[in-house]
């Protein structure tokens, strides 16, 4: 049947399994739009307050399900609004597929309004990307952007339309949804020497990132280090890999690291990198970086090995198939020496993370939200602090339940990724924010509070942009400069003013009262919740500096 090129995309959209897509209408994705209309039975479309929050909320979605996010933009400032969000899926490796409008094909090149060389743009932060200049390749062009969305390292791919591509009709034949490209099998002589490479270690060690989470491979992680007798530590982006109950179990080393993970890294024998990419958060000064250690690198993505950091044998292929033969092929260990020392640093930790449970401070509102979500609700954040405390302290125990941006930082990401786990899963998701993320990107609780998004706004409220100030009084002699925000924002009458409920707390004891209500709404809710300007984020590793410089007490500095 012959279709409008607006209508092909549509159909093409439904094809590859897109339920929900999130965007914002204009000029140039008019036609788009009376589609979507028409299909709206089949295909259900969240209107945002801005599009950096549709890009947000599709990238929110994808990480919440592992399915392709959708988000869809007019041309010019429609299209350059999605950047952060795409640059933000891009450092994370979050499937996403971004459809933008654009001028008719001949205006291309004579700066007509709202005209912007999108492809040009985004080349640098999107797998790949793509203009469509002929509406007989647009379904075959989106069916392309949805396999690459997916295939091996997942990340984002933009399309642009012009309009008159848009209005073209022709001939469109519904097909299956594409399936991701196979992934080559591990090099097995490779999977021999790992094994022998753990053989003789005496001090193994597992640092884990997002690639598990991808993969679904969090039971074989499990499994490897049962077998094997190590321990397990994480990136930022792994920390909801393994169930904070397991007793292998470190949690996120790094830069804002417990310290046991990151010690226990600094002293092991052999790590086994999976799915992570040594970012400069992870390593701190990398000429200091594990010089006790050799390191075995397993990644999908072949580019990634030897990066940043020289390792003894990198393998590539998918970390589950990798893991697996590795569980078939290595011979039981027993670290008792190694476990015990473990202990020792696990305990060190929860000695120096231990605050006062009757007062206010980050961990104690973490323990309280804990304490009245369960396993499987979703925690977004937004960038700072407030998620480094998050990333530290709550006890995560299902994949996917943690929704964070970590190689860009993208502070008002939170809101917008929230909204779009909740309406990918019906789940009730919490954000933790800052005052100072929460400021960027607060238009969404427009978009929440219309669709009844179940998202709990918590915002620590301390009145600063406390990471920037944290560094300023630890490196900058307490130069505070635009670090203080001395807004007049009240947060709960804002959010009244959106059309939901909004609390406030002063210390643990309201707190304690507000959340169980907060839970108990169906829709979105706010909570402004004090926090001490002058909590630190520790421990710490100072910038350029290593494991030896680690910062666990403020009298130190």
């Amino acid at each position: 049947m012959k279709l409008k090129g607006a209508q092909i995309i549509v159909e093409t959209l439904i094809e590859q399994g897109a339920s929900t897509v999130f965007g914002y209408p204009g000029g140039q994705v008019i036609d788009i739009y009376d589609a979507l209309y028409m299909a709206q039975d089949r295909i259900h479309h969240i209107i945002t307050a801005h599009e950096q929050g549709a890009s947000h909320a599709a990238d929110g979605y994808a990480r919440a399900t592992g399915k392709v996010g959708v988000v869809i933009a007019t041309s010019g400032p429609g299209a350059t609004n999605l950047v952060t969000g795409i640059a933000t899926a891009y450092l994370d490796s979050i499937p996403m597929v971004a459809i933008t409008g654009n001028v008719p094909n001949s205006l291309i090149g004579r700066d007509s309004f709202q005209e912007v060389d999108i492809t040009g743009v985004t080349m640098p932060i999107t797998k790949h990307n793509f203009l469509v200049k002929r509406v007989e390749d647009l379904a075959d062009t989106i069916r392309e952007a949805f396999r690459i969305a997916k295939s091996g390292r997942p990340g984002p791919v933009l399309v642009d339309i012009p309009k008159d591509v848009q209005n073209a009709l022709y001939e469109y034949t519904p097909q299956n949804a594409v399936k991701k490209d196979p992934i080559p099998p591990a090099d097995d002589a490779a999977i021999e020497t790992a094994a022998e490479m753990i053989r003789v270690a005496e001090k193994p060690y597992l640092y884990i990132g997002g690639g598990v989470i991808t993969d679904g491979a969090s039971e074989e992680i499990q499994a490897l280090a049962d077998k094997i007798d190590a321990p397990i530590g994480c990136t930022m982006m792994g920390v909801c890999a393994v169930p904070y109950t397991n007793p292998r179990w470190l949690g996120m080393e790094g830069m804002h690291g417990h310290y046991a993970s990151s010690i226990a890294q600094n002293e092991a024998d052999l790590i086994i990198a999976i799915g992570c990419r040594f970012s400069d958060r992870g390593t701190g000064n990398t000429a200091k970086y594990a010089r006790n250690a050799k390191i075995i690198h397993i990644d999908i993505d072949a580019s990634e090995l030897c990066k940043n950091i020289t390792v003894e044998l990198g393998i590539t292929g998918s970390i589950r198939e990798v893991i697996t033969k590795l569980i078939d092929t290595v011979e039981p260990q027993s670290h008792s020496v190694w476990m015990a020392r473990i202990k020792k640093l696990v305990d060190y930790t929860q000695e120096l993370e231990k605050q006062d449970p009757e007062q206010l401070t980050p961990f104690t509102a973490i323990d309280a939200i804990a304490e009245v979500a369960d396993g499987n609700t979703i925690i977004a954040t937004d960038v700072g602090q407030h998620q480094m405390w998050t990333a530290q302290h709550y006890p995560f125990q299902t994949p996917r339940t943690f929704i964070s941006s970590g190689g860009l930082g993208t502070m008002g990401f939170g809101l917008g990724a929230a909204i779009g786990a909740a309406t990918a899963t019906g789940k009730k998701t919490v954000l933790i924010t800052g005052d100072g993320s929460f400021g960027m990107n607060l238009n969404e609780l427009a978009t929440a509070v219309t669709n009844q998004t179940p998202v709990v706004v918590f915002i620590m409220n301390n009145g600063v942009l406390g990471m920037v100030r944290q560094w300023q009084t630890l490196f900058y002699q307490k130069h505070y400069s635009n670090t203080t925000l001395n807004r007049q924002t009240d947060f709960v009458k804002l959010a009244e003013a959106f059309g939901m409920p909004g609390y406030r707390a002063m210390n643990l004891t309201e707190l304690k009262e507000i959340l169980p209500k907060a839970f108990a709404t169906s829709g979105p809710v706010l909570i402004d919740c004090a926090i001490d300007c002058d909590a630190f984020v520790l421990p710490m590793l100072p910038p350029g500096g290593s494991i030896d410089d680690i910062i666990v007490d403020l009298a130190e500095v």
